[in-house]
């Protein structure tokens, strides 16, 4: 990672703790994953050799970019953010990094995006949005993942009991392996066989 790139995810991570302590609505929030999960997914992104990437939740690009430059040239994180002002936020955030090249941006619903997409088309999925929604996904999801594929899905101890559904449901699934990570809010792990 370029010394100008950990500076500035070290400044979003910073302006999205000051942000957030400021903001009570949480759909105003930036809520940024923690920088041990930037480094777990760059990581994961890097072993899996995945080079398409899919993000549901973009919120100011912060995870994007971990993302993006893990995966390399060639590579194309495409993320989805149904908030217009989030994704500008993010839009310039990758402008800034120099990584808009790996990274097709999407505004929008992620079921409506998710029902567009094709079989098997993604090698890695990060799954950051709105909890509630996951087990209505979870028939698109496990349909996009390609056998092999890996997804990632956060706050998966943070909000617990939230999760618990969505996760019941994916063990459940005899065609997924998965597991609990203690890192940053929790990270739920599922491979699809």
């Amino acid at each position: 990672m370029q010394t100008a790139l950990k500076a500035m995810l070290k400044e979003l991570e910073a302006f999205g703790r000051q942000h957030d302590a400021s903001v009570t609505e949480r759909s105003g929030r930036m809520l940024n994953i923690t920088p041990d999960t930037g480094e777990f997914l760059a990581v994961m992104t890097r072993a899996t050799g995945a080079t398409r990437i899919l993000e549901i939740g973009t919120s100011n690009g912060y995870s994007t970019l971990w993302l993006a430059d893990a995966a390399g040239a060639g590579a194309l994180v495409t993320t989805v953010e149904l908030l217009p002002e989030k994704a500008a936020l993010a839009r310039s955030n990758f402008t800034r990094a120099c990584l808009k090249e790996r990274i097709d941006q999407v505004e929008g619903d992620a079921g409506a995006y998710l029902a567009g997409c094709a079989d098997a088309s993604v090698d890695l999925l990060f799954l950051d949005a709105e909890r509630r929604a996951y087990l209505d996904w979870w028939p698109q999801l496990a349909r996009v993942l390609r056998p092999g594929g890996l997804l990632v899905v956060d706050n998966a101890v943070s909000h617990a009991q939230e999760m618990a559904p969505f996760m019941q449901t994916v063990r459940a699934d005899s065609g997924w392996s998965s597991s609990l990570v203690q890192v940053g809010k929790g990270q739920f792990l599922a491979a699809r066989h």
